[in-house]
């Protein structure tokens, strides 16, 4: 999965299921994480923090493509952020839209463990 199929939740399937799906691949490949704001449980718009400690971090929001099919957009031109810069992005964001899922994942190589392609 990592981040490399195309494929997204269907628009039927609930972000809360989809998103509790991911989080128990990651817990059975003990990688920590962290929900930072549990957004609406059916249509809720996804934003990943992906931290490698003591290097950064990077930002990745749920967004459609032109065919529109989802994927992650790289935040901050997709470039490795510090944590207190991507802290309060996401804090403005869940202010603007408390729908929002936010999860900070850990992992040094700051790879994305959900599916979809990064544009």
């Amino acid at each position: 999965m990592a981040g490399k199929s195309e494929k997204m939740p269907d628009d039927r399937l609930p972000t809360a299921l989809w998103v509790e799906g991911h989080l128990r691949n990651l817990d059975r490949q003990a990688v920590p994480y962290y929900i930072v704001n549990k957004g609406a449980y059916a249509s809720g718009t996804v934003l990943l923090k992906i931290v490698a400690p003591g290097q950064g971090c990077i930002v990745l929001q749920q967004q459609r493509d032109k065919d529109g099919v989802l994927g992650w957009m790289g935040l901050f031109k997709g470039e490795k952020v510090a944590e207190g810069q991507a802290d309060d992005h996401i804090r403005r964001s869940i202010r603007r839209d408390p729908d929002l899922w936010a999860i900070e994942i850990e992992d040094r190589s700051l790879q994305n463990p959900f599916e979809g392609k990064i544009f």
